[in-house]
């Protein structure tokens, strides 16, 4: 870690308009770093027990570093056309003892954030899981950046490709001196000598060398990954066109079939790949459609991880609530999958694709 990350984040900052960048080795990492982080900010600060509200559909890394740090989750129920947390079940989810939502841009797509950030006032922090939706807009600001902290994911199949890497990205000053710090052990020499971890750093860099000021972590990405990242974010606006165009197509060819229920957007998806949802009406089990696209050679997976909230790794583990019922989690868990995107043309995939619809549907 040299140069060329810090060139990097500093490029990362102007494209998406934040004041601070921390890259790392992967997105679940930023989700890691930002939740330590947190635990020692004066202002921000979670404490063991805190709530944290959370969407049901997510994937591990937007749940498990709240664990880690001994924070409570309470699940709510996704939004049926967005695939975003459900605005309505936050609002009625929130107790006396919810500290922080941590809201996640579900495959590309942001959060209304003017009604979330209404509904959460000046008292419950805002953080945001923006690893699958690098690009994305609300209101013209970049999704990621309306919260205290947001993470991003530069994964070989995300926006831009590091091969493995991530970032964290804050406008808060203390809370990006402590990323810092946790991100390469909890040392300070990579501080700016006067700082709001220790106040001020020492002269001598043999001493400072390994001065330990925080229990952190070894998240440092590799050099190769910031040069790499550099000619990445150069190319991101071209990018992020070149997928909402083939989104388009896929919008326009879903028309045929009603059958399937598709993802709506929020403010300007970066589209990161194309949900399917099986209408509750229609007399077809998920498999039987995986299986048809699987024998055309067309990839598919979940969304994301499904319901998360119904995994051992929840029930067994995790100090969590559940507010309500997990209805549309639950449904989009048994009958939804989605297919990638890409900002190369899609049209003879989206054509293969629509052929095997037809097939499925009888059209």
């Amino acid at each position: 870690m040299g140069p060329e990350v810090a060139a990097f984040e500093r490029e990362f900052s102007r494209a998406i308009g934040s004041t601070h960048s921390v890259m790392v080795n992967s997105g679940s990492s930023a989700n890691l770093l930002i939740i330590a982080a947190l635990r020692f900010h004066s202002k921000h600060q979670l404490s063991i027990g805190d709530e944290v509200v959370v969407p049901a559909v997510s994937w591990s890394t937007t749940f498990s570093p709240l664990y880690q740090h001994g924070l409570s989750l309470r699940f709510v129920d996704v939004d049926p056309d967005t695939l975003n947390i459900d605005l309505d079940a936050v609002k009625d989810a929130i107790t006396d003892s919810t500290r922080a939502v941590f809201a996640v841009n579900l495959l590309g797509n942001p959060n209304d954030f003017d009604r979330l950030k209404l509904i959460l006032g000046k008292d419950i922090i805002l953080l945001e899981d923006n690893c699958e939706s690098l690009g994305a807009t609300f209101g013209g600001r970049q999704a990621g950046t309306f919260g205290l902290a947001g993470s991003y994911s530069t994964f070989f199949s995300h926006h831009i490709s590091t091969m493995e890497g991530g970032v964290a990205v804050t406008d808060d000053e203390e809370l990006y001196h402590i990323m810092l710090c946790l991100r390469a052990h909890g040392w300070t020499r990579d501080l700016p000598r006067k700082n709001q971890v220790m106040d001020t750093t020492g002269r001598d860099p043999f001493q400072e060398a390994f001065r330990f000021a925080l229990p952190g972590y070894n998240l440092r990405p590799l050099e190769l990954s910031g040069a790499i990242g550099r000619e990445q974010i150069a190319k991101l606006p071209m990018i992020v066109r070149e997928r909402r165009a083939n989104a388009n197509r896929f919008r326009n060819l879903m028309a045929s079939f009603p059958e399937l229920r598709i993802q709506q957007e929020t403010g300007e998806s970066s589209w990161f790949g194309f949900s399917m949802i099986i209408r509750e009406n229609v007399n077809i089990e998920r498999q039987e459609l995986v299986n048809f696209l699987q024998r055309k050679g067309i990839e598919c997976r979940p969304i994301v991880a499904g319901n998360f909230a119904k995994n051992k790794a929840v029930t067994r583990y995790l100090d969590h609530t559940i507010h309500g019922d997990l209805r549309h989690a639950d449904h989009l868990d048994r009958q939804g999958l989605f297919v990638g995107n890409h900002h190369y043309l899609l049209d003879q995939q989206l054509e293969l694709l629509g052929e095997t619809l037809a097939e499925v549907f009888g059209h």
